[in-house]
């Protein structure tokens, strides 16, 4: 793939910095008039939104997940879910007046009972069919650009990600969107890799352009998509690699340009936009006819200028039920239990019961997990494997 040729206006060859009110640096032009910043930083302050996308199909997580209440909806870490716990993380930094999520029809109620008192109902907004991330992009868009125009800044994330240091998710997250607010390339998240993963894709990295307190940015060179174990561990090897966490920010003028030139449906459907209370009807006619395609393909890997922000903060996108150990109490045997548990000779299993008790015995490398309707039996090294038995499950039970 041709290298990205960032074409950011500040982007030569010089570090920029912003200012925050506070006086910590971020990212800002060395050149704009001093007395213009502090103003600046505030109004674009009103304009951030947030714009979380929270579908998923409840798969790799059953027999917890279910088709209403996949991952994202799923209390695994604390009492708060994980929608709940991104929306939260969002609200340090922009004001919840300006965050939406994304669902889908199906999902609708239960994302709305998640988020009651959180959220208002006509911010979770449900997208009428499947359609992927690059039609979920333009949705998030097409909100945003209603509220704040062109000149507004948004960020798209994932409802389902475990990120425990909030402090700093926020600093990065407000960093991320002065940056991306100021210039006229995307900006994308790049997670410092700790192990060759191959279930991730992975971006180049280019020269630093930016660095403050909201931390470094680099140029994109290109995207990469999951490589094998071999590949992988030549870009861990290489230090000019980091993990595609699928978190993107851009104004809203930025992305119309890049989709009228890439992907010409998509910025017509923002154009058309009518927000309010027209946006259900608006979706029921327009959206079902966006292309089916990721927004890494149809705008991140043509555009014109991409930027990364390597992240100073944790980050799992607990894709199986083996990551939970990384991030619930474990015993002294190695297992890792969320509720009526007991153990007697087990070792390293994962258990968790929403009711009925669970007694392990003898056993190791299990996962276990108990619900009213059904109980997951499952070797640690088969995880992976769990869609398969949802193919073959009674609908009732997805």
């Amino acid at each position: 793939m041709k290298a990205l040729r960032n074409s950011f206006p500040l982007n030569m060859g010089r570090e920029t910095h912003a200012t925050e009110t506070d006086g910590s640096s971020v990212f800002w032009d060395r050149n704009s008039p001093i007395q213009n910043r502090e103003s600046k930083i505030e109004n674009m302050k009103s304009s951030h939104f947030a714009c979380i996308m929270a579908g998923g199909s409840g798969e790799r997580f059953w027999p917890m997940s279910r088709t209403q209440t996949p991952k994202h909806l799923l209390k695994l870490f604390s009492e708060r879910t994980l929608l709940e716990e991104t929306v939260r993380r969002a609200q340090t930094t922009v004001p919840a007046d300006n965050i939406f999520v994304l669902t889908n029809v199906t999902q609708l109620a239960s994302a709305r009972e998640a988020l009651a008192g959180i959220l208002p109902p006509d911010q979770i907004i449900a997208e009428p069919a499947k359609r992927d991330t690059a039609p979920a992009a333009a949705l998030a868009t097409a909100l945003v650009r209603s509220r704040g125009g062109d000149d507004a800044t948004l960020a798209l994330l994932p409802a389902d990600a475990f990120i425990a240091d909030t402090a700093a998710f926020g600093r990065q997250l407000g960093a991320a969107l002065t940056r991306a607010g100021t210039g006229n390339a995307i900006l994308t998240i790049g997670i410092k890799p700790d192990h060759p993963a191959t279930g991730f894709g992975y971006l180049e990295m280019g020269d630093t352009v930016a660095t403050g307190t909201g931390g470094v940015v680099r140029v994109v060179k290109r995207f990469v998509e999951k490589p094998d174990l071999a590949t992988a561990k030549q870009y861990v090897d290489s230090g000019r690699f980091a993990w595609n966490a699928g978190m993107f920010f851009w104004r809203v003028g930025v992305f119309l340009a890049e989709a009228e030139r890439n992907a010409p449906e998509l910025a017509a459907f923002v154009r058309s936009f009518p927000g309010g209370r027209e946006t259900e009807s608006y979706l029921a006619k327009n959206f079902i006819g966006l292309p089916k395609i990721s927004v890494d393909y149809a705008i991140m890997e043509k555009a014109r200028a991409v930027e990364m922000l390597l992240t100073e903060f944790d980050w799992d996108d607990v894709g199986l039920w083996t990551a939970l150990p990384k991030h619930l109490p474990m015993d002294a045997a190695g297992n890792t239990v969320r509720g009526a548990v007991l153990t007697n000779d087990a070792t390293n299993n994962i258990a968790l019961s929403n009711g009925r008790l669970i007694a392990l015995c003898g056993v190791k490398d299990l996962v276990v997990v108990e619900t009213a309707d059904a109980i997951l039996v499952c070797h640690r090294d088969a995880v992976q494997d769990i869609k398969k038995i949802t193919q073959q499950l009674p609908k009732a039970l997805l």
